[in-house]
């Protein structure tokens, strides 16, 4: 069996075999799970190894690039603007960044941004990975381009885009990158170690993801003006641009947050635990409400699943995650299988983070394994 390393409390200890298993099996090749309830950590567990060569074990301070689960952390970034009455959710985009109204989108709120609903979930082509490094120019081209649909009728994920179009509010509120803004009023004030821009000094404690299996599609003909087409190939995913440096330094909110589980579920306790986390409040109950305002319901015109969107998170319960229960538990994850839920009915925050990526939108099987087993005992 996997040697599976960290704490628990007690009624979890079904967590170190799942997670062995896992690792034995070859779901995970690295991993970690944690759990927070009522703003204390009761499970803190990691194994497995750090590269594919299985050279270096997956240690406690080992981080990874965990993709989507990275929006989370924007959202959250955006919450605490709100909460301080610095934001509203319900002004229009161009209120605080003028140049956004071009091309019909002048009415387009700022809760449209953070749920997926704003009509621009990608980049006008061409445009490469590349592209996304440099914040002034991929801003502006966001700024100047029409929506793909009548923005606020339906929601179409923001794939790679949506820490560059709610980072630019918030540049325009603060003066200061998404990142920086990040580092110094979410992250740093809880001692968490999550980063939306690594610095160099991390590097040698980086995870490399293993690339998830490569997309097949089902045959049928590709509607090359839908979102989604237009979304997933603007730019194209490609996990291992996040080998990369270029990658690791950007500001990208949307997909290049490197942390591990136990920094992941600090950060989000914040939402399950009423907006305080071990005496530092950064959010109250009323702004934390507003995650469960529903934007969407129904199929996403890019990940083409249905999913129902409150403001910066997905709200339960989802067909792809049936394992998530009902309530008011809101959640995302990202690209390959990491994920985090917060679950307020239980003052609970769960998440796992993983190198091998799986090929499913949401979620993997380990990702189901533990939470299936963190619900049995709570």
């Amino acid at each position: 069996m996997a040697e599976v390393h960290g704490t628990c409390d007690g009624r979890f200890d079904a967590l170190r075999d799942v997670l062995s298993q896992q690792v034995d099996e070859g779901a995970d090749l690295g991993a970690s799970v944690a759990v927070v309830i009522e703003g204390e950590p009761v499970v803190d567990l990691w194994a497995g190894w750090a590269d594919g060569d299985r050279t270096r074990p997956w240690e406690r301070d080992t981080i990874t690039n965990v993709w989507s689960t990275t929006k989370t952390m924007t959202a959250l970034a955006a919450l605490v603007l709100v909460d301080r009455g610095e934001l509203d959710l319900y002004a229009p985009v161009a209120t605080y960044w003028p140049e956004f109204a071009a091309a019909g989108k002048e009415a387009i709120e700022v809760r449209h941004l953070l749920a997926h609903t704003s009509g621009v979930s990608g980049w006008e082509h061409p445009v490469v990975t590349a592209d996304l490094y440099d914040w002034e120019a991929s801003t502006a081209r966001l700024a100047a381009q029409a929506p793909w649909w009548e923005p606020g009728t339906a929601s179409g994920y923001e794939a790679l885009n949506y820490g560059h179009l709610v980072g630019e509010v918030i540049r325009r509120v603060t003066g200061h990158q998404l990142g920086r803004f990040f580092a110094d009023e979410v992250a740093g004030p809880l001692g968490a170690d999550f980063h939306i821009g690594l610095p160099p000094e991390a590097d040698h404690r980086v995870s490399d993801v293993v690339p998830p299996p490569p997309w097949v599609g089902d045959g049928s003909p590709i509607d090359k003006a839908s979102p989604w087409f237009r979304t997933m190939t603007g730019p194209p995913l490609d996990a291992e641009a996040s080998w990369t440096e270029a990658w690791r330094r950007a500001d990208i909110g949307a997909a290049n947050g490197h942390g591990n589980a136990r920094s992941v579920a600090r950060l989000q306790a914040l939402v399950s635990n009423g907006g305080t986390v071990d005496g530092i409040t950064l959010l109250s109950p009323d702004t934390i409400d507003h995650i469960f305002d529903v934007q969407s319901t129904g199929d996403d015109l890019v990940i083409r699943m249905p999913v129902r969107f409150g403001i910066g998170y997905a709200l339960a319960p989802i067909e792809a995650m049936p394992y998530i229960p009902t309530g008011r538990t809101c959640f995302w994850g990202g690209w390959g299988g990491s994920v985090v839920i917060n679950d307020l009915d239980r003052c609970m925050t769960v998440a796992y983070v993983m190198n091998r990526m799986g090929g499913a939108v949401l979620g993997n099987p380990t990702a189901e394994a533990l939470v299936t087993a963190i619900y049995q005992q709570v």
